[in-house]
């Protein structure tokens, strides 16, 4: 008789875009990014559980998370059992903790989480180039996840990974904020589409002044030395003009004293990077008693 499979506890981390430049549409109706991923310690819980049938089931603690076959991860295990004839049973408990829809890859992650998890759970042993090519048909950042590390260029779709060993002990900390709104990423994308076809000073706002490489160099001499300006994301004059709270989030920690302010994604968390952890805890406390209706976090790189 076989024993049964020992649950398996992982973690699945949150991720904040350092850069994100929007290049053009391409044929598939995504677009071509250039993006410096950042993964943070913030991070949600997956259990992997066997069932004795051969149907995969979701549990959550969020509302928000669907619970059926929309679901990335449940897109993820089924991947996996079609790709090789599977008949396992599976549940997946996802304890939430990143906001969900904060423009922070809460669910990408979290299918990493459960590609990663299966292959040792089912005794696949797929290599990553494997694992990355699967990673890449259920999402653009999901291949950033099962890449590990802590920086990452992402190019094309933001799919195809170059992990930043330079960056690999630079610590950075942050204010995370996350207004209670969750962003529609396809509607910030159909709006960027149509502000960049009128042109005007719209266009301008979405186009860096700097390169990401001159971001990387700067970060591998001293995070001290990066200027606001440095930081960028195409999407955020977008996600503003169709949720105004994310100027209201960015202007809060502007009134901090905190320079390096930017949305992460197609938001509508917003991060400040912060000198160090003392400070950041500091002003996350004056933060709170402010703004109770938001979501406020103290984070590093991990």
């Amino acid at each position: 008789m076989k024993r049964p499979r020992t649950p398996l506890f992982l973690d699945s981390f949150a991720k904040i875009n350092l850069y994100l430049q929007v290049l053009n549409k391409r044929w598939d109706n995504f677009h071509n990014l250039n993006t410096l991923f950042c993964r943070i310690d913030l991070k949600d819980t997956i259990v992997l559980r066997e069932r004795k049938d051969r149907l995969i089931k979701i549990k959550c603690n969020s509302r928000q998370v669907p619970k059926g076959k929309s679901n990335l991860c449940y897109r993820a295990a089924e991947l996996l059992k079609q790709a090789f004839k599977l008949s396992f049973g599976l549940e997946i408990e996802i304890k939430k903790r990143i906001p969900v829809g904060a423009g922070l890859g809460g669910g990408s992650s979290n299918a990493a989480s459960v590609l990663l998890g299966l292959n040792k759970f089912w005794d696949l042993n797929l290599p990553e180039i494997k694992l990355m090519k699967l990673a890449a048909e259920l999402g653009s950042d999901v291949p950033f996840f099962v890449a590990g590390g802590k920086f990452a260029l992402g190019s094309r779709r933001g799919e195809e990974i170059k992990p930043l060993a330079s960056l690999k002990n630079l610590k950075l900390w942050f204010i995370l904020v996350c207004p209670n709104i969750k962003v529609s990423t396809p509607l910030v994308y159909r709006k960027f589409d149509t502000y960049i076809s009128a042109g005007g000073e719209f266009s301008r706002l979405t186009r860096p002044k700097h390169d990401v490489r001159i971001l990387i160099s700067e970060l591998s001499k001293s995070a001290f030395r990066v200027k606001p300006g440095y930081l960028f994301n195409s999407l955020e004059p977008v996600t503003i003009r169709i949720y105004p709270v994310v100027k209201q989030a960015k202007k809060a920690l502007y009134g901090m004293g905190l320079e390096k302010v930017m949305m992460s994604g197609s938001g509508p968390a917003v991060f400040a990077v912060c000198g160090s952890a003392k400070k950041a805890l500091e002003l996350s406390g004056i933060l709170r008693k402010q703004h109770k209706s938001w979501q406020i976090f103290v984070n590093s790189t991990v």
